[in-house]
């Protein structure tokens, strides 16, 4: 099942006090950018985030689960904190690299 455009709506708009938020779609899901760089993957409704431990602290109650079939386990972000939300993809943003730029 794809993500809704409301769930999506939803989420870029708890995150838009960090910035520059849009999404773009990938094969029925999505990838969420905060400030052109990749911090939320984006299936079946649910947010995930990478397991990075920069924030490995504060997703310590977190569920965990895999946004799709062969990806690596992630955190699933819970949006019912939105001053934790924000937290959480502030510390990630400065540790993930934007996007290689594709070579034409």
């Amino acid at each position: 099942m794809a993500c809704s455009t409301d769930f999506i709506k939803s989420v870029c708009n708890a995150l838009a006090p960090l910035g520059e938020v849009h999404s773009r779609k990938m094969m029925g899901d999505y990838i969420i950018y905060v400030n052109k760089k990749c911090v939320i993957t984006a299936c079946d409704n649910i947010a995930y985030v990478k397991k990075l431990p920069c924030i490995a602290e504060m997703m310590s109650d977190a569920e965990c689960g895999c946004p799709y079939p062969g990806a690596k386990e992630a955190y699933i972000l819970d949006f019912t904190d939105s001053r934790k939300v924000l937290k959480v993809i502030e510390a990630l943003w400065n540790v993930v690299p934007f996007p290689k730029s594709k070579k034409k």
